[in-house]
């Protein structure tokens, strides 16, 4: 038998640990149906609530633990009312990406059912395209600024760089290979020059990759385009910002963020997790949809040469999603978060 998979497991805060039990329950059921696969999970304490007990939302021996791991497996991090100095939120996930350079943020967007869609002109699959998202740079290098309160301004820089931007378009191009050939770039070259540069990167690498078909779309024009064509869209790639608020338009276009799983990929190390964030106002209420969390481990699988495992749970969450009455709360259905897991493993 092959060596088992270490998987490192970060439940994090608020409903993170909710809807991270259930990625686990049904990575088990997985496992005990996919012959000579066997998993090791190893949980650790990382985020808001780390934070309020050591001090530090990523703790040194974690961090050094995460690296030993086959893959990461994480719920959500922080918490509205734990900050730093500077008065932002502490997101050791972010400091993940970029300690491990886990350039490619992938989001992958899929329409399991129409009534999840307030697009009521799609079907289930009628959507379905991945965004990747740069990680490590863009507009969110300036996060760890610091600002005197009595300035007369504060100015976030954007970091565009070649490294950056080459290897995310290559992941792209690559998935756009593997799907229906197509990726479009989102940037805002008519306006900033760190836009301009990353568009003639983009179209640098394209023509690496000449079976693939390529458009480039202001983000603007992508936020309409989103809402009134979703189903031209194969691959979309994009800045970090731009693409931390497009991937919530493209989830709400599919029923929410409960249903938008998400993967930070590197060349050695990823991690996986639902696309939302902590929702401490329905932590421990049972009410959380763990789909995306569910979908989030199938990435997971992928990434460790898995399909068979990953192509399970797929079909499994189609299935459960064809039944309104397996719909959780958010959805408009009955469902509790556990409830709906229990479904996901009945459905295998």
């Amino acid at each position: 038998m092959p060596n088992p998979f270490h998987i490192a497991v970060l439940p994090g805060d608020g409903i993170g640990p909710d809807v991270t039990a259930e990625g686990v329950k049904v990575l088990r059921a997985v496992e005990s149906r996919l012959d000579g696969v066997r998993f090791v999970l190893e949980e650790f304490s990382v985020g808001a609530g780390e934070y309020l007990r050591s001090g530090d939302p990523l703790p040194a021996a974690a961090f050094e633990g995460l690296k030993q791991c086959d893959a990461i497996l994480l719920g959500a991090m922080g918490l509205p009312g734990v900050r730093w100095p500077n008065g932002t939120e502490m997101a050791p996930q972010i400091d993940l990406r970029e300690r491990l350079e886990l350039y490619a943020g992938v989001r992958p967007i899929r329409l399991y059912h129409a009534g999840h869609s307030p697009l009521k002109n799609y079907g289930a699959g009628e959507i379905d395209f991945v965004l990747f998202r740069e990680s490590t740079e863009g507009m969110f290098w300036a996060r760890r600024g610091q600002y005197d309160p009595a300035a007369a301004e504060v100015c976030d820089t954007m970091r565009i760089s070649r490294k950056g931007s080459e290897r995310l378009f290559r992941a792209a191009f690559r998935e756009a290979g593997r799907r229906r050939g197509l990726c479009t770039l989102v940037d805002k070259a008519n306006v900033l020059p760190s836009m301009s540069y990353f568009r003639r990167i983009f179209d640098e690498i394209a023509a690496e990759f000449p079976g693939v078909r390529t458009e480039r779309i202001y983000v603007d024009a992508a936020s309409l385009y989103l809402v009134q064509r979703p189903q031209t869209f194969d691959v979309m790639v994009t800045e970090n910002i731009f693409g931390d608020i497009l991937s919530d338009l493209a989830a709400g276009l599919v029923g929410g963020m409960g249903m938008a799983p998400s993967a930070d990929i590197g060349d050695r190390y990823a991690v996986f997790q639902p696309s939302h964030g902590s929702a401490p106002d329905i932590a421990g209420k049972g009410i959380a949809n763990p789909i995306a969390t569910i979908l989030s481990v199938a990435l997971m699988l992928d990434w460790l040469g898995q399909p068979e495992g990953a192509a399970m749970i797929r079909h499994a969450v189609e299935t459960v999603c064809n039944d309104p009455a397996n719909w959780t709360k958010d959805l408009g259905g009955p469902l509790t978060t556990t409830q709906s897991g229990d479904k996901v493993v009945k459905a295998l």
